[in-house]
């Protein structure tokens, strides 16, 4: 029986025209990133099992591929307690970490603020299926050692041009503020111990509404009084019963979004620097990127420290990227806390929504051959339209014309031309018709 030819569950093969949509998407990303002053760096694949499992990646964690540790004896797979004792190396399950580590490793070779862009491949042990990879593209841009707003301001408008560039109307970012939902928590009264499993009670809020949260917060036992109290939340009453609805927003856009109007949905007491950052946030941005102040946005990630944010759609159901400060992660690495934040777009979702422009691949070149042409011919013509600037294929002759022209259409290229022994090596003897690109 022959041995399976499919990649592994959850990856994927890309054949030429995809590849090339890609990279056309991750171009378009990188200049962008690029001309907002950030720097590219690259990582390793792996890193340390106790780098990867230092709680650093919150659930993530749960879905690191490990690396078995090399020439593993029989007393140590009797003694191993758990499989992780079996590993000393994992693929990566985010940028994050090893940012973090990379920027321990090499801060004294880096600038006091450093601007970063990581775009690369992650691995996740999901479960795979539509829209979700073990395999997967990730592009971050993170600003190491700005303690101020002005680094959220710079991340919010730079992925805002992104968007903007790949063509992506109508999105908008939403925000909060970690320091937010914990201080709201604790003046309802939920006690310090159990806020982390309220928080993710309350992030699925716009999947099972408001009826839900507060019968699985009564369910896991949270104290009734805390729960009474955060039905009267005025965010929280208006949000509705069923799905997410614009109703619980602040009208964010720009410096419409102040502090008064985050402390107006919300109870009284809460963290008040987290108001004045967020006002400074919308403030900064101005009118061009569409901010809203989302009171249940929570993101999953506990390193979270201070405002988070995510790139909303108002036809798509999930988000395309998000991110937030985690000041204390690096701290982690050199015993003293930076100040970091980063956002990363979702590449993967994104890549479906980008629309190729028209004249994308105008001088790709194919060069149809008979059999009888030179091969010296043959390289001068294709080293002449090489030299313009032409992406050049050589393609002999087939007996199906109309199969040949289809692929090479789907591949991208442009046009074409027929080579003969007559024609040589004049490139302007060659009578070139164009190729009818596929949808």
């Amino acid at each position: 029986m022959a041995s399976p030819v499919t990649p592994p569950r959850g990856m994927r093969d890309f054949l030429p025209g995809d590849k090339a949509r890609r990279e056309h998407v991750l171009a378009r990303i990188r200049g962008v990133y690029r001309a907002h002053g950030f720097d590219e760096i690259e990582t390793p694949v792996m890193e340390d099992a106790s780098r990867l499992h230092a709680g650093l990646g919150g659930d993530n964690e749960k879905l690191a591929f490990a690396v078995m540790k090399r020439a593993l004896t029989t007393d140590d797979l009797r003694s191993a307690a758990t499989a992780l004792d079996l590993a000393d190396l994992g693929l990566r399950f985010d940028l994050t970490v090893p940012l973090a580590r990379f920027y321990a490793s090499n801060r004294g070779q880096l600038p006091g603020v450093f601007r970063a862009i990581q775009i690369a491949p992650v691995w996740r042990a999901e479960r795979p299926q539509k829209g979700r990879f073990r395999q997967f593209v990730q592009c971050d841009i993170d600003i190491i050692g700005e303690p101020g707003v002005i680094a959220e301001i710079e991340l919010i408008a730079a992925t805002s041009s992104a968007l903007d560039a790949l063509g992506i109307p109508g999105c908008s970012i939403r925000i909060n503020d970690r320091r937010l939902l914990t201080s709201m928590l604790t003046v309802l009264g939920f006690a310090p111990d159990a806020q982390a499993e309220v928080l993710i009670t309350l992030d699925k809020l716009d999947k099972i509404g408001t009826t839900g949260v507060l019968a699985e917060l009564r369910e896991r036992g949270h104290a009734e009084a805390a729960i009474d109290a955060l039905a009267a939340v005025p965010a929280f009453a208006s949000f509705g019963a069923g799905a997410a609805s614009p109703d619980h927003d602040a009208p964010a856009a720009g410096g419409a979004l102040t502090a008064e109007s985050i402390a107006s949905l919300l109870p009284a007491g809460v963290d008040e620097a987290a108001l004045t950052d967020l006002a400074a946030i919308a403030a900064g941005l101005g009118h061009a990127v569409p901010l809203v102040f989302d009171p249940f946005l929570v993101r999953g990630m506990g390193y979270y420290t201070g405002p988070i944010f995510e790139v909303a759609h108002p036809e798509l159901g999930y988000s395309l990227g998000g991110g937030g400060r985690y000041d204390g992660m690096i701290g982690r690495f050199l015993g003293s806390d930076v100040p970091a934040t980063g956002f990363s777009l979702g590449f993967e979702r994104l890549i479906d929504l980008v629309e190729l422009p028209e004249g994308d691949g105008d001088g790709d070149a194919a060069l149809v051959y008979d059999r009888d042409v030179e091969a010296a011919d043959l390289m001068a013509l294709k080293s002449t339209l090489v030299a313009e600037g032409a992406r050049v294929r050589l393609v002999k002759r087939p007996k199906n014309m109309k199969t040949a022209l289809d692929q090479l259409a789907a591949d991208g290229f442009a046009r074409f031309a027929t080579v003969s022994a007559s024609t040589g090596a004049d490139a302007s003897a060659l009578d070139w018709r164009p190729l009818e690109r596929s949808a």
